[in-house]
């Protein structure tokens, strides 16, 4: 069975990139376009993975982030940032302080994405394997 990633951006066309992307390695992708459409199916659809833009209006990235982490259901999904936020101030509070999986900029190649939704993967299933 294909794990499932939940995309989340306000930007269609970059949901879009991302899913062919994805699922031309053999992912399933589920999208979302906004902060409180990402909670909804994180919670409804239970992804494998979710990779999230910072920088969206309403409810942003940390927001969401924060909200996942501290339901017990969905705390150990894990998430990576997908972000235009470069600075490396943002990728140590995403990935030191804020917990995240993996921390990807834009402008990204496709060999970068995979590589990086592999890699937290991969970590994934060996944490459960050994719980």
């Amino acid at each position: 069975m294909a794990e499932k990633i939940l995309v989340v951006d306000d930007d269609r066309e970059m949901v879009e990139l991302i899913e062919l992307f994805l699922g031309n390695a053999g992912y399933t992708t589920i999208s979302a376009f906004s902060g409180e459409e990402a909670l909804e199916k994180t919670f409804r659809e239970k992804p494998d993975l979710i990779l999230l833009d910072i920088m969206m209006p309403r409810v942003d990235g940390w927001e969401v982030l924060r909200r996942i982490k501290n339901d017990p259901e969905a705390k150990d999904t894990p998430v990576a940032f997908i972000t235009a936020r470069t600075q490396n101030i943002d990728k140590m509070i995403g990935l030191s302080v804020m917990k995240a999986a993996g921390y990807i900029t834009k402008p990204f190649s496709k060999q970068e994405l995979l590589t990086e939704v592999r890699r937290i993967l991969d970590e994934r299933r060996r944490g459960s394997g050994s719980s």
